[in-house]
């Protein structure tokens, strides 16, 4: 597996795996939306990311849980550009990730200083984000998506999730590949058109994916994959959130994108240790 991506200049080693700490700023995300829709709320969120051990911040401006409304591209960069550009003033060596699947939200982040695109969609709605991409030749994540948020979870259906999500992966990278793109990372979609059961079946097998030889990102945190199963809610599911990053991180993940940065930080470090058994703790 590649264990390395280059962001901006900066050689983000991933041999050990990294924590990427959420911030929405939307008032409709299904954990923390409306709670960091302020530029204070941003710096003192990243803030708390960093001193829990944080990597790499990943912002987004619009909500993809299921049912959730697009919102319009002029509403999102409103969003989406003073956040980052918040941040990477008063950071300006922290890595930044920016969550959209808009070409041009992409481009005006990249200008404002996030150097990773994170695309719940792969390219599939916008097909002009392979293109930037390309052209600012910046780590990409592409995730799995079955259809588009606002009805992804009415009906999902596979005859092999496994399989199908593997396809779907080996032929993005390759289009993305033949344009010179290399610092991939893959994203199985937790989640996004998928059932519960579809989503223990990922997991359980998230190891086929490293056939692909590019990094894996897990993206689990406090999601319904995890209510569903012990009936908690978001705000309750912390503890089955770091049980199952302990699970993703045996099967392969090198990047955990998760709300609580300081538990994943400490579910690292214990995997870590296990790797090796001679470790003096």
């Amino acid at each position: 597996m590649k264990q390395s991506i280059n962001c901006g200049g900066k050689l983000v080693d991933l041999s050990r795996p990294r924590v990427m700490g959420i911030i929405n700023v939307t008032p409709d995300s299904f954990h923390d939306g409306g709670q960091y829709n302020h530029i204070n709320g941003v710096l003192q969120r990243t803030e708390a990311h960093l001193a829990g051990g944080a990597d790499i911040i990943d912002v987004g401006a619009v909500s993809t849980r299921p049912g959730s409304d697009e919102v319009n591209e002029t509403e999102e960069l409103k969003r989406l550009i003073p956040a980052i550009e918040a941040i990477k003033k008063e950071w300006p060596e922290l890595v930044i990730s920016v969550d959209t699947y808009r070409s041009k939200a992409a481009a005006e982040a990249i200008a404002a200083g996030a150097s990773i695109v994170n695309d719940v969609s792969a390219g599939t709605i916008d097909e002009e984000m392979f293109n930037v991409v390309q052209h600012h030749q910046i780590p990409y994540i592409l995730m799995h998506m079955q259809g588009r948020p606002k009805h992804m979870q009415d009906a999902p259906s596979y005859n092999n999730v496994v399989e199908e999500v593997l396809q779907f992966f080996i032929e993005r990278i390759t289009l993305l590949q033949a344009k010179g793109v290399h610092d991939l990372i893959i994203d199985p979609g937790f989640g996004f058109g998928k059932t519960v059961a579809h989503n223990y079946q990922l997991l359980e097998k998230m190891d086929a994916f490293q056939v692909l030889d590019v990094p894996i990102l897990a993206g689990i945190s406090r999601k319904s994959m995890i209510n569903k199963v012990i009936k908690s809610t978001p705000a309750e599911a912390l503890n089955g959130t770091t049980a199952l990053h302990m699970i993703a991180l045996e099967r392969g993940a090198r990047i955990l994108r998760v709300h609580d940065c300081k538990e994943a930080s400490e579910c690292i470090a214990l995997w870590h240790a296990l790797q090796d058994v001679s470790v003096d703790v």
